[in-house]
């Protein structure tokens, strides 16, 4: 390098912003920063919701309890550039004590990441390197766990590729897909590209269904019905087999107050859409949606069980993606992972992934040991179930 070229290298790095971060960790402060916060989500250009301000804490205020915020806000100079949803949870491995650093996450949260409100290239590279590195050199944790990272996430490259040239055991888990449709034709062009078993059903079963009523699809996104709509979608998503599992929202009060809360929030920054499938008077099914980013995803799905025979679900169902062919929007999103009845209508599905990093330290490594070496191996032989009740906080 000339003595120019190296001057001008020295001048430019002068001139950089420093790249700092910052752990947060009081509830107010999580609060306050709810605007830089959702600044930096529309920077990301996100598809989803579920690294919305909103949604995290809804999440925290409901799931939060036996947690610590352990939020990371990183700068470079004034310029926040990147925020690193986490919290810290004392739990169980395989009987073992361990502190578990992860993102804001249960069974309710589809996905979740990192927010690099920045461009890919040097600048978030330097978010991830600098998030890695704050984690790295904090010693709360046993198990950095970030849950439901979806595919092509830069979380899934840069933290893995940043914690194995510092030595750390790292393990990546599949935890499934997430069927979709997308928007791109038109409703009779999907339509005809269904199977023929399946289009028949939806037509003889509406047919069946208008002999009650007429068939009519009832949406809700605000307004002063908003409450009793809430209460009437978790009552019907109650009355089958999850009521009777104990799996339905209103077994839970904290999961019932997170989606009740959650739909005021929603419905506040238009996200919100809950739909009602009704015969004549009578409403036979629900479901609990958001749209955003020209996006439907589905979080709940439920119907009146006296109903069943007309498969009340998959009719609105069609009904709902019949209007999002209509309002021009993008895609369709099922969450969750596949299952046969969303396989009826999509064929295209998100990968979803777990990425796993023990601390480099002896229980680090043994843990790892444990997780992605032992675990595999009793499967094969069919010992893990014995083992079902040790293993407790391997996917929690």
């Amino acid at each position: 390098m000339t003595s120019l070229a190296t001057a001008r290298a020295v001048t430019e790095q002068a001139h950089k912003p420093k790249i700092r971060v910052e752990a947060i960790s009081d509830y107010q402060a999580f609060l306050n920063l709810e605007p830089v916060w959702d600044r930096l989500v529309a920077r990301a250009g996100l598809e989803h919701p579920f690294l919305e301000h909103a949604w995290a804490r809804t999440w925290w205020e409901c799931f939060g309890s036996g947690s610590e915020l352990h939020i990371l806000l990183v700068t470079a100079g004034d310029d926040p550039i990147a925020i690193a949803p986490l919290i810290l949870t004392e739990t169980l491995m395989w009987g073992m004590p361990l502190r578990r650093l992860g993102f804001l996450y249960n069974s309710h949260v589809p996905r979740a990441d990192f927010i690099i409100g920045t461009p890919i290239g040097t600048q978030s590279e330097e978010a991830y390197a600098a998030i890695w590195r704050h984690i790295s050199r904090n010693r709360c944790w046993d198990l950095l766990q970030l849950c439901q990272l979806p595919e092509g996430s830069g979380t899934l490259e840069a933290i893995p590729r940043f914690a194995s040239q510092d030595g750390h055991p790292i393990g990546v888990w599949q935890s499934g897909a997430s069927p979709f449709v997308p928007l791109e034709t038109s409703w009779p062009l999907y339509r005809e590209g269904l199977a023929t078993k399946h289009k028949s059903n939806l037509r003889n079963r509406f047919k069946r269904l208008e002999r009650s009523g007429a068939v009519e699809l009832e949406t809700i996104a605000s307004g002063g019905m908003l409450s009793g709509a809430v209460e009437d979608g978790l009552q019907l998503e109650a009355a089958g087999w999850k009521g009777e599992a104990g799996t339905a929202i209103t077994c839970d009060p904290d999961v019932a107050r997170f989606y009740s809360t959650l739909a005021g929030r929603a419905s506040e920054r238009g996200w919100l859409r809950l739909h009602f499938l009704a015969s004549g008077p009578k409403r036979v099914a629900f479901d609990y949606s958001l749209l955003y980013q020209n996006r439907f995803y589905l979080l709940k799905l439920g119907y009146d069980p006296a109903f069943a025979a007309f498969s009340p679900s998959n009719l609105l169902l069609a009904k709902v993606i019949e209007n999002a062919f209509a309002e021009g929007l993008e895609k369709y999103d099922f969450l969750g992972e596949t299952a046969d009845w969303k396989q009826c209508w999509a064929k295209e599905s998100t990968a979803n992934y777990w990425l796993f990093v023990y601390a480099g330290t002896a229980k680090g490594r043994f843990l790892h040991f444990l997780k992605f070496k032992l675990t595999p191996f009793l499967k094969r032989y069919g010992l893990a179930l014995r083992l079902a009740g040790l293993a407790q906080g391997g996917r929690s």
